[in-house]
């Protein structure tokens, strides 16, 4: 059994025109709500092998917010350049390839990618965005990364912080 979460990453803030947009921090907003879904994801007993985020500075700070959370090891954070501005079929290339002792990945990234490789790996496909600190647990009755398919799938949540305000 493989069990996938992705996590789109939180509200950023356009305070600052000087940076470009992968240096962009998070908004006040987003300092809130990645903590509020880590809270959540704490009281469902979520338990991750592995974390992994897009290179930009509000999808780091957004998976170090929920890691934090979850007492995942925040110098187990991995980082990914090209999950910053991945493709959906890349993406799905990427998750396929991941290393099988782990059983449970959060993926921390972005749209439109990721609303759009969650409802390819789903049956349901019934989400039509990802908000921002929007999370969708998705496990696989497979025990292999590269057997995932919407066959074996089975949408676990889709939750999101407008859900507690």
């Amino acid at each position: 059994m493989k069990t996938l979460y992705l996590l789109r990453h939180a509200k950023s803030s356009w305070d600052y025109e000087e940076l470009s947009d992968h240096d962009r921090p998070l908004s006040k907003r987003g300092r809130s709500d990645a903590p509020l879904i880590g809270q959540e994801l704490a009281e469902r007993k979520i338990k991750l092998d592995m974390v992994i985020s897009s290179s930009a500075v509000r999808a780091i700070t957004t998976a170090t917010l929920i890691a934090k959370e979850l007492d995942f090891p925040l110098d187990k954070i991995g980082v990914q350049e090209e999950l910053y501005h991945i493709a959906t079929d890349d993406l799905l290339i990427f998750i396929q390839a991941l290393p099988e002792e782990y059983d449970h990945v959060m993926l921390v990234g972005h749209n439109p990618t990721f609303t759009e490789i969650a409802n390819q790996l789903i049956q349901e496909k019934s989400i039509v965005n990802i908000p921002t600190a929007g999370i969708v647990g998705i496990s696989f009755d497979c025990g292999y990364w590269g057997e995932i398919s919407p066959n074996n799938s089975k949408l676990l949540f889709f939750d999101f912080p407008k859900n507690y305000r």
